[in-house]
């Protein structure tokens, strides 16, 4: 009996995680981003490395907004914030549309920081780097 305590104790804590990392509809857009071919306006090419609520310290970033594992956002050195890149991984085509949403990386030769999600999601995470393309892009101006 008390094994299904733990269990269900344990369920019950993940459950109430995860709406802190819900986004406030904002994932919707950014999802339907991914479909669609926005202008691009520059390329960068270097190695993208990722980080952490742990390995960053916290859940506090530059721009305000709170950082979230599983969010699809970056760090940037020089990138407005609310930019939005395509981040392709050379090594096996994956790509993630994320949001600028903090600065960085501070490591000689990364042009990149991504959340570990992200990093999951092109399939670098377990590698911790990767080269890649980052294509920054802008916004489709409205006819009128």
């Amino acid at each position: 009996m008390t094994r299904k305590i733990q269990s269900l104790g344990i369920a019950l804590l993940g459950v109430l995680t995860i709406p802190s990392c819900a986004s406030t509809g904002k994932g919707k857009a950014e999802a339907k981003d991914a479909g669609t071919r926005l202008p691009i306006k520059s390329v960068q090419h270097g190695e993208a490395s990722w980080y952490s609520i742990k390995t960053n310290g916290g859940t506090h970033t530059a721009s305000g907004r709170r950082l979230c594992n599983q969010a699809p956002t970056a760090a940037h050195k020089t990138l407005p914030m609310g930019t939005k890149v395509r981040v392709i991984n050379q090594i096996n085509g994956k790509s993630e549309i994320v949001t600028i949403t903090d600065r960085g990386p501070y490591t000689r030769g990364r042009i990149i920081d991504l959340t570990i999600g992200s990093a999951e999601r092109l399939g670098f995470a377990r590698r911790g780097v990767a080269p890649v393309k980052v294509e920054v892009l802008g916004h489709i101006k409205a006819d009128g």
